[in-house]
C-alpha cells in the first residue's frame, strides 16, 4: 500500500517524464481542457506552460483563475486531477529558463513573439490514482473479491503547495 506522499512523489516523477496534461479553467463557460506541455523545475510545482495569447485559456483567464488539470502517464499506470490557480507569468526569466527548440518551433518571433504567453499553475490539491486497472477489478469481482480492494492504497487526495 502506497502512502499519499509516495503517490504524490510518483505523480511528480511521471509528470517530469511524460509532461502532457489536459488544462482547463474551472467555472468558465466553454473552459474545456486542452492538451498542454508542462515545464517543470524540481519535484513540486509550480508548473509552467507556453501558449499563445490567442488561446482560449489565456483569453478567458480574467474570468477565473481556478483551473483543473488532468494527467495520465504514458503507461496508464498513474492518473491525476490537479486543482489550483492559473496565472499569466510576466517574468521573462521563466520564458528564457524553459525555452527549447520544440517551443521555438511554435513561435516564429522567438522569445519576443507578440503572441507568446506563459501560464503558471500553482497546484493546491490533487487526487492521484495508480495501477487502478478496471480490468483487474472486474476479474477480481468475477472471482468473488471486493473490487474496492483493488484500489485500496492506490488512490490519495493530497494537499499541494
Amino acid at each position: 500500500m502506497a502512502t499519499p506522499e509516495q503517490l504524490e512523489s510518483k505523480f511528480w516523477s511521471a509528470l517530469q517524464s511524460d509532461k502532457v496534461v489536459m488544462l482547463g479553467l474551472d467555472g468558465v463557460e466553454d473552459g474545456h481542457a486542452r492538451p498542454m506541455t508542462a515545464q517543470l523545475e524540481g519535484a513540486h510545482g509550480p508548473i509552467w506552460f507556453y501558449t499563445g495569447r490567442d488561446n482560449d485559456i489565456v483569453k478567458k483567464l480574467p474570468a477565473s483563475s481556478r483551473t483543473i488539470a488532468t494527467f495520465a502517464s504514458k503507461g496508464n499506470d498513474l492518473f491525476a486531477t490537479l486543482h489550483g490557480r492559473l496565472s499569466l507569468e510576466r517574468d521573462s526569466a521563466y520564458i528564457d529558463r524553459f525555452w527549447n527548440p520544440f517551443v521555438a518551433a511554435w513561435f516564429k518571433g522567438g522569445r519576443d513573439d507578440p503572441n507568446l504567453a506563459m501560464l503558471r499553475l500553482d497546484p493546491e490539491r490533487a487526487e492521484i490514482w495508480t495501477e487502478g486497472s478496471s480490468m483487474m477489478a472486474g476479474l477480481q469481482l468475477l472471482l468473488g473479491v471486493d473490487p474496492k480492494s483493488v484500489v485500496a492504497g492506490k488512490v490519495a487526495k493530497v494537499k499541494m503547495g
